[in-house]
């Protein structure tokens, strides 16, 4: 169809009420109007081409970039204006043009297809003006409450830095408190040392002295056992009564085996047996000990033929038998032996103890313990103050956007709860995913650095290294960032495999809002 003074008449509503005239083009928003001068040739807007404006919108497409047929669909390539007055005006691709669909809310892709369109522009820019003054109000009280934040973090801030200087100062003298209680402890522990090496070295003293009266009175008394006959000697003879002193095992003590342990002495007097004694004494059995008794051997005749094989287990009324057997043996040796007496081994202890210090060491050890409380108490308050200062600093070094305004998400932590899992966001920190219903927590990612575009790199946070995916990388998290006047998670997903998605919600982000028109009129597009 030929169309050349295809011409739309719009009225619009100026400050003033006055209603204005405008033509132009059809498809042709108010923005290019000027490159569609109606008494002047027409160019092509990529400049390929000239034609008389005639050829503008009659159903042929002259120019390379569709600009002369915004109207109709003869450009594969053209576009054309929606003007949508009340809600947002578009672009459609020309192809769309009469095509029976009706793709502008103001119907005027539909111009001569007979399709029954209703203009909705109305009530969808009511809609979008509602959404946008709700979130207009989000914004607003978002960015108050992201003033205070910002109010409240600086103040913190100042407050650390110097409770920072104080606690250096603290730590300083701390320091220097910890070296002289040093100085003092190591100047106390040096007598209390050379004090206790003499206890020691005069109680060993004591213990070899003893061990070896101990020994020669054991001597006297196997010299006495050994000598039968009462004659001031230890014979050959005498010594082969005693078997377990047999050298080649093989159960008896021979004339040449005891002339070897004698020296190749017939016999010995108490002098010479002192060096025998030390050859013996380690096998030698004194016989005012107690012999242990053989055990009986059951005579063959006596043992029956076994019921069954050696693999199998006694009875229950056998092992509870046996049971009361040994709990009735072990009452009859407590009573054979009252807690109140001491038995050989309990003396063996008494006499191996070290006996108490004398109170010089005691005072010594007690002075030295005192310094070394001292000491002690002054370096756990040292590294308690150490480690504070370590804390606020490194909390100070973060990056918490350019106002600081972040400050506020630092040591805290918010939680989804999915159908499955509790997803744990603690900003600066970590990310961590659980399941509902037991399992061990899985590290989704630690802090990394902000991740948001070149204009506002604080939109988005990046948590990497995370616990690894079984054959694949390691899991991360990205944390994306909107304006909201509460702070919480809103949602996660996993876009790809071990790569999380975390949709979170702060006044952090919230930017001073300007005032926007939000009343209908025809808002265009370059």
């Amino acid at each position: 169809m030929t169309c050349v003074h295809l011409l739309l008449t719009l009225v619009f509503a100026v400050s003033f009420g006055t209603p204005v005239e405008i033509q132009r083009p059809r498809g042709v928003p108010l923005s290019r109007r000027p490159f569609y001068a109606e008494n002047k040739p027409f160019t092509c807007l990529d400049g390929s081409r000239t034609i008389s404006f005639d050829r503008v919108n009659d159903d042929y497409c002259d120019c390379k970039d569709g600009s002369d047929e915004p109207g109709t669909s003869a450009c594969p390539n053209g576009h054309f204006h929606c003007t949508n007055a009340g809600y947002r005006p578009t672009f459609i691709p020309s192809s769309r043009i009469n095509d029976g669909i009706c793709d502008c809310c103001d119907t005027t892709d539909e111009y001569n297809s007979g399709a029954k369109c209703e203009n909705t522009c109305k009530e969808l820019g009511l809609k979008e003006r509602e959404v946008l003054q709700k979130m207009a109000e989000i914004t607003k009280e978002g960015f108050l409450l992201k003033q205070q934040l910002i109010e409240e973090a600086k103040k913190g801030r100042q407050e650390k830095q110097g409770k920072v200087a104080d606690m250096q100062e603290n730590k300083k003298q701390l320091e220097e408190k910890v070296e002289a209680l040093r100085t003092i402890k190591e100047t106390a522990e040096q007598p209390e040392k050379e004090a206790k090496e003499r206890h020691l070295k005069a109680w060993e003293e004591q213990k070899a002295a003893i061990r070896i009266e101990k020994d020669k009175a054991k001597m006297a008394e196997a010299f006495l056992e050994l000598d039968d006959d009462a004659d001031g000697f230890v014979s050959v003879s005498e010594l082969q009564s005693h078997a377990e002193l047999d050298s080649d095992a093989d159960g008896t003590l021979t004339e040449t085996e005891a002339q070897g342990l004698m020296g190749g002495a017939d016999r010995v007097d108490t002098s010479a047996f002192e060096n025998i004694w030390a050859n013996i004494k380690d096998k030698y059995h004194s016989e005012s000990q107690p012999v242990e008794a053989a055990p009986v051997e059951t005579p063959p005749e006596e043992v029956g033929e076994p019921v069954v094989d050696n693999d199998s287990e006694p009875s229950p009324e056998e092992d509870i038998s046996e049971e009361e057997d040994d709990k009735d043996d072990y009452r009859e040796e407590d009573d054979k032996v009252p807690s109140t007496i001491k038995t050989p081994e309990n003396n063996h202890e008494d006499e191996e103890a070290m006996p108490p210090y004398d109170a010089d060491t005691q005072a010594l050890i007690d002075a030295a313990q005192k310094a070394r409380d001292d000491f002690n108490e002054a370096e756990k308050a040292f590294r308690e103050v150490d480690d504070q200062i370590g804390n606020i600093e490194k909390e100070l070094s973060f990056d918490f956007g350019p106002n600081v305004e972040f400050t506020y998400l630092y040591s805290q932590c918010y939680e989804l709860s999915t159908g499955e899992y509790i997803y744990r966001l603690c900003p600066f920190n970590r990310v961590s995913q659980k399941p509902k219903y037991g399992g061990s927590e899985t590290n989704l990612g630690t802090w990394g650095t902000w991740a948001g575009p070149e204009n506002n790199k604080y939109l988005m946070m990046k948590y990497e290294h995370g616990a690894g995916c079984w054959q694949g990388p390691n899991r991360s998290t990205t944390v994306k960032l909107t304006c909201g006047k509460e702070t919480v998670v809103t949602s996660t997903s996993e876009p790809s495999r071990c790569e999380y998605l975390m949709e979170f919600t702060t006044p952090a982000v919230c930017q001073e809002p300007t005032n926007v028109d939000l009343s209908p009129h025809d808002h265009e597009e370059l």
